[in-house]
């Protein structure tokens, strides 16, 4: 699936993201200003920071904890839900209408601020139900599975997977950016970011982060 080009011809850019994740909101936002700079199309896909954290929720703190297991679930849930119902191109509007909601306008991961992000986007809003439900959770868990099988359990969300000069994905977690980079300054960190994650043997680059998420 991932590594088919697009009919367009544009080089396809895979991004698995959890809605809840302010960080990947940041960088997703950033990949929709490298699609304007650069030859690409994303493809979005669901990861799950509660899956990804099942394992080991007794090593967590308790606020992060307390998050994963009782505001997690309900978004992922409900966009896994909108694709199996509605196809992979409400995928990518859906992310934007949660993430504006959840992160810009500080709505958070609330039942309504999900509801009406599907009303946003023209989804029925009854899939909201689905945050309760694992109708789709063997969905859900492939998709996550897809995404971190390319770089491995020791990462977060988002995770991108491009195709290489030889036609292999090259696969990265990140970047971790605040604010978004715009224009010119997006499309070198695009280009950067894929130069040093094309290296063999390159695994990480990181310095302590002195600021939080800047949404603009």
């Amino acid at each position: 699936m991932s590594e088919n080009t697009p009919a367009n011809g544009k080089t396809p850019v895979d991004f698995w993201f959890d809605p809840l994740c302010p960080w990947a909101w940041m960088t997703s936002r950033w990949m929709l200003e490298v699609e304007k700079v650069r030859d690409v199309e994303v493809r979005w896909h669901v990861m799950s920071l509660a899956v990804l954290n099942e394992d080991k929720l007794d090593e967590l703190p308790e606020e992060y904890r307390d998050m994963l297991e009782n505001q997690a679930w309900g978004p992922v849930r409900v966009v896994i839900a909108a694709r199996q119902l509605h196809g992979d191109d409400v995928v990518g509007p859906l992310y934007t209408a949660l993430g504006t909601r959840f992160h810009n306008n500080g709505e958070g991961p609330t039942r309504e601020a999900v509801a009406a992000a599907l009303k946003d986007v023209g989804l029925p809003e009854d899939l909201a139900e689905y945050a309760d439900k694992d109708t789709y959770d063997t969905e859900l868990r492939a998709s996550h599975q897809e995404g971190i099988d390319k770089v491995g359990q020791e990462v977060g969300t988002p995770v991108i997977a491009v195709p290489g000069a030889d036609g292999e994905q090259v696969a990265f977690f990140g970047p971790v950016v605040t604010p978004a980079p715009k224009g010119e300054e997006a499309a070198k960190l695009w280009d950067g970011t894929l130069l040093v994650a094309s290296i063999p043997g390159f695994y990480e680059i990181k310095r302590t982060r002195t600021q939080g998420p800047i949404f603009d």
